[in-house]
Parts: structure tokens; sequence; C-alpha cells
């Protein structure tokens, strides 16, 4: 395997956008992968979890919601909605797609942990009403290749075939990975592996978008990078290298997304280490083949997320799901004009760090009610729940509450809008009031605020 040392499953891009598939609540067949239902007006993402130091190692399926795309709101407090029991006992790269009956079928790649060596011919697989309840949890073989792996599956519509298409990474008989399809109407056998794409060197994490003014697009990740092929047909073998590559440091796992609300198309990458970071590039017109990156002031992912799929959902499905899991107690605080770096505690010191990091608790907060007025907010230290962010001869430390109303006051502040950006948010100090938040060298303090730079170091972003 040339590309790199864990081509891992990654890519599962579930995104495949439309699907071409009824929705259930009205019953009108969406357009293709390129278009979504007019129904859809929101998005859900699957994802599994790992940090640098593998302290958030879960290979179960997470869930998170969006209203734009960008966004993330975790469901069930960043924990796994359902876990495999067969197989490998985990999953790595799962996969949401409506289908043409309007539920839902997940799929994942059947590997836990980071064995590359491990291979199984199996995927995971969940059929789901609404991603509420999973049910017929089963394996479903793909291949009968050996010594070889099933890794980032993908499924599609063939509307030619009347079959459902899965797209999956394994290796060939030259000796390097492929992007293999295997044919199903049920998700339960699977009929005819054939290569799909193989330009002739190694490439994985395949990720298809169908049906974009007569064009399908297949991006899929080659030497550390994300690149594009196109056909006018779902044949395999009939797909054509187009586009120019983009990556940011070694990226892997593209997923095409595109805006319910505009002409605009996303693609979003991982980083291949375990530490992974989502990127995201843009662009409006998919033809091109060039895409430029999207600011990370716009985009949060969901916290120690890897190898996301997204897919859209309706207004209602986005509301059944929050309701059904929850929204995280917690809140992650970005920096405005740092927007890789988030408000975390080091040594009890409060400051802002390139995410990501572990312990990651340390960036993870609860908004309580003022302790010195219950109009202004204290921020709780979720790992280390006596403790509370507090400023201490201006600078801030995060300190067990004593109860005496000086520390209240020190650990109240009130929440504004965004000195640098309204939409955004900004923190006085309850006791100087002509101090707020901000970081200075990226140490946390409160400071008086009057320079353009001074407040877009006092902004931040209160998110997850």
């Amino acid at each position: 395997m040339t590309d790199h040392p864990h081509p891992h499953p990654s890519r599962r891009t579930l995104l495949r956008l439309a699907a071409t598939a009824p929705l259930a609540a009205t019953g009108a067949l969406t357009l293709g992968s390129g278009t979504a239902h007019a129904a859809d007006s929101a998005y859900v993402m699957a994802y599994f979890t790992e940090s640098t130091t593998m302290l958030e190692a879960n290979y179960g399926l997470h869930l998170a919601v969006s209203t734009d795309g960008l966004r993330w709101t975790p469901l069930n407090q960043n924990a796994p909605v359902v876990t495999p029991t067969q197989g490998a006992g985990g999953l790595r790269d799962p996969f949401v797609l409506r289908k043409q009956d309007g539920t839902f079928v997940v799929l994942a790649t059947d590997l836990s942990g980071t064995d590359w060596s491990r291979t199984s011919v199996h995927i995971h697989v969940w059929d789901s009403v609404d991603l509420r309840t999973f049910t017929g949890y089963r394996l479903l073989k793909l291949h009968d290749m050996t010594n070889t792996h099933s890794w980032a599956p993908e499924a599609y519509w063939d509307a030619g075939r009347g079959q459902y298409g899965i797209l999956y990474s394994s290796v060939n008989s030259s000796g390097h990975n492929v992007i293999m399809v295997s044919y199903t109407t049920d998700f339960r056998t699977t009929t005819s592996p054939q290569v799909f794409f193989d330009p002739g060197y190694d490439i994985i994490d395949g990720n298809l978008t169908i049906g974009v003014n007569g064009v399908n697009y297949l991006y899929y990740k080659r030497n550390q990078t994300l690149v594009g092929a196109r056909s006018t047909s779902l044949t395999p073998g009939s797909f054509t290298p187009f586009s120019t590559p983009v990556s940011h440091g070694g990226t892997e796992a593209p997923t095409v997304v595109k805006s319910l609300t505009s002409n605009t198309w996303y693609l979003w990458g991982d980083t291949y280490t375990p530490n992974g970071v989502f990127y995201a590039w843009q662009t409006t017109d998919l033809a091109s083949g060039t895409w430029t990156p999207v600011d990370q002031k716009l985009y949060t992912q969901p916290l120690n997320s890897k190898h996301c799929g997204i897919h859209p959902i309706t207004s209602t499905e986005y509301t059944n799901l929050l309701a059904k899991w929850g929204a995280p107690s917690w809140n992650r605080l970005k920096s405005y004009n740092f927007p890789a770096r988030y408000v975390r505690h080091s040594g009890f010191v409060g400051r802002i760090d390139e995410y990501p990091f572990d312990p990651f608790p340390d960036s993870q907060w609860k908004l309580v009610p003022g302790l010195a007025d219950s109009s202004g907010v204290s921020f709780q230290s979720v790992n280390y729940p006596t403790r509370y962010l507090r400023h201490y001869n201006y600078a801030l430390q995060l300190d067990v509450n004593d109860g005496t109303s000086t520390f209240a006051g020190d650990a109240t502040f009130y929440r504004t809008a965004g000195l640098a950006d309204a939409s955004w948010s900004s923190f006085r100090s309850y006791n100087n009031p002509t101090r707020y938040i901000r970081h200075y060298s990226y140490a946390l303090r409160i400071d008086p605020i009057s320079t353009a730079t001074e407040r877009q170091d006092a902004t931040f972003q209160v998110g997850y």
C-alpha cells in the first residue's frame, strides 16, 4: 500500500447527498447526489472518535446534526448511539444513505482501532427508519478476495441497474488499492464485485456525487491529497481523473456536500493521523475541479470526530434527533482570530490552544448561571467540576470555588455580542466592568478593550 501507512476506511463519506431517494415524509424523489430533496433543511453527520493520545478512541456510531452543514451539534453527549457487536466489535468510516423507500441504511468498515493489517470481507450494516432506532444489525459480505480489506463503504442508487452500488477500498490483483463496487438490492447479499475505479496507482476513500448537470463525480485520496474523477455514467471503469489536488498536510476521507441554501459545494477532508482535524474547501462549480479553502471561523467539527459522512435530512428529522439524543451539556469556545484554537485550562491556567489536544476535556465548559449574578455566566470545568475560570490579578485561572463573594465576582461574566463580530460572543467582567476576557500571547486575561486587534482577541464562538 503505497499511499499511506493506514489508508483506513477513511472516507466513508456518507455524504452522497441526496441519494436519489424518496423521502418518506413526502414520497417525492430526490434528483441525485448533487441535489437534495426540497424538504431537506438540515444535515446529519456520522463519525467515530479518536484523540491525540487515544483518550477518546471510540469505535461506535456517533451522530451530529447541523442546520448549515458547517457547525455541528454532537448528539448523545458525543457518545455512540449504537456500537457493533460482531466482527471486530468496532467500526470506522460510518456511512448513511437514504434508500429508495425513504428509510436509512448505515454502513461502516469492520475495524476497531488502527491495526491496518487486519482484513475483513464484511462491513457492518444497520437499518433505520429515523436514525433514532437501529434494527437488523448484521455483517454484509462484499467479496471473496483473501488477505485484503473492505474499507470506507459508501452506497448509492444506480437507477440504470435498479440496484444499489456499494463502493469500498480494496487491493486488486496488481497489489494496490482501488475503488471496488458490489451491487445489492437489499443490503443483505451482494453480487458481482468489480473494480469501479483504478487509475493505475494506489487510491482509497471513494466518495460519489451523482447527477450534477449530467455528470457524476468521484472524489478519493491519492498521495495524501484529495482528487476528483468524473464520468457521464456509473459504469465501472468509466471515470477519468480531472481535478486539481487539495490537501492540508496529509488529507484523506473526502466528503462532498452541497449547501441547501446556495449553489456552494463543500469538500471536507480529514488529516489521517489519529488526532484528525477536518478541513473544508468550497466551489460553486464542480466541473471546474478547483477548490478554495473555507475560513476556519465558519466551521467546527464535532469534538474528536474522524472520517465523517454527511447526509441531508428534513427539519422534522433534525428536531426528532435532538429530542431523542439531546445536545451536549457542555460547550467549547473557539477563538475568533485564531480559529484553530479553543479556550482550555492547562496547569489550571486559562489559555487558547490549537485543537486537537489531550486531555480533551480541558476545553469543555458548562456555562452556568453566574455565581455572583444569575443573569451572567460562570465557566465550570467539565473535568474539574469544583473549579471555575476566574480572574486573579487580571489573569484567568481555574480555581476551586471557595464560596466567597470575591470568588463569585471574579468568576462571573456578562455575555455580550462579540466585539469583533456580533454573531459571536464576548464576556465582560462582573466586578471589573471595563474589562473583557481576551487572549494575549495565547494566555487568557481580562483587559480594557479599544483596538481592533483587542476586539478580535476578546471575541469567541460558543459551540461544541
